[in-house]
């Protein structure tokens, strides 16, 4: 998929050259793909091409190593781009649609080319409907620096196909609720801790069905490990929500006898489960665990909004 992927872009590259030989119309707007002619950017920057580094994690291996600087989002420095690329990791790891790292990086780490390819806009529709499920159950709006009506609908854009030769289709929220995934190891613990405002360790006292959310009343005791701005009032009486989660499963909901790392945001006057962990005695976990208080989280208020 990589190859075709890159390929894909050659053939786009090739169709930009011939339209700016044809003479393009002067630039004027960092989104306005007919009016791009690979010259300074609108913040005057002119774009370099450097190595994707290997702490890109939503971008490295994507099949291409070397990105263009300042990217199609306007991250001027390295230091940006990892910082606000690695929000979506998180993202990309719950499969929301096939194609969603591909129409990330195309925006994050745009491939090195005479003048910049922007996804096109069925691909970006695609994954914006594949992945809101998802984002909705964290509390997370579609954001608006990606809204679809910003991109191409021409021929030369990004548009990626799936292993089997058709399009990309979303897929939607998946078998288990997000929050409850039981693959969640290692670095995806760390990611899940980043996108939640609080995190401690407790067990569960009861589980209702409230709509279509399922309601999480908790044990009082409980240790932080991210208290975020939860008092201890908040705390007394916390009570938290799987959104949308009536109907999928969740593994850990139906064992209230065990402790969990639970992990949980406010969103307007509700507290959301964000993601929810056995507390197990395995070794990677133990590391996971120490490694919270030192892993810088990336700033997830400055994305999705």
């Amino acid at each position: 998929m990589r190859s075709e992927w890159v390929c894909r872009v050659v053939r786009l590259a090739v169709t930009a050259a011939l339209l700016s030989a044809c003479g393009a119309a002067e630039y004027v707007d960092p989104w306005d793909f007919d009016h791009y002619t690979g010259g300074r950017s609108s913040y005057g920057r002119q774009p370099q091409c450097v190595d994707i580094p290997l702490d890109l994690r939503l971008c490295y291996g994507v099949g291409y190593s070397r990105m263009l600087l300042p990217n199609l989002l306007e991250h001027e420095t390295m230091d940006e781009v990892k910082q606000q690329a690695s929000s979506w990791v998180p993202l990309v790891h719950k499969n929301c649609h096939p194609d969603t790292q591909i129409f990330l990086c195309a925006l994050f780490a745009p491939v090195c080319l005479d003048r910049p390819i922007y996804p096109c806009r069925w691909l970006c529709e695609a994954v914006r409907d594949g992945c809101i499920p998802i984002m909705q159950v964290f509390g997370y709006p579609w954001p608006e620096m990606l809204t679809c009506d910003k991109f191409p609908q021409g021929e030369v854009c990004i548009s990626m196909s799936a292993a089997n030769g058709t399009e990309g289709t979303p897929t939607g929220l998946p078998p288990v609720c997000p929050p409850c995934d039981n693959d969640m190891e290692g670095d995806a613990v760390l990611e899940h801790l980043c996108a939640s405002e609080f995190a401690f360790k407790a067990k569960i006292k009861e589980v209702k069905t409230v709509n279509m959310d399922r309601k999480v009343i908790l044990q009082k005791k409980k240790k932080m490990l991210k208290q975020g701005n939860l008092t201890k009032g908040d705390l007394k009486n916390l009570v938290l929500y799987l959104r949308n989660g009536a109907d999928c499963p969740c593994q850990q909901l139906d064992n209230l006898k065990s402790q969990y790392l639970i992990m949980g945001r406010k969103v307007d006057e509700q507290y959301l489960l964000t993601g929810i962990h056995k507390w197990d005695k395995s070794t990677e976990f133990k590391k996971t665990i120490k490694k919270v208080k030192s892993y810088k989280c990336p700033a997830f208020a400055n994305v999705f909004k």
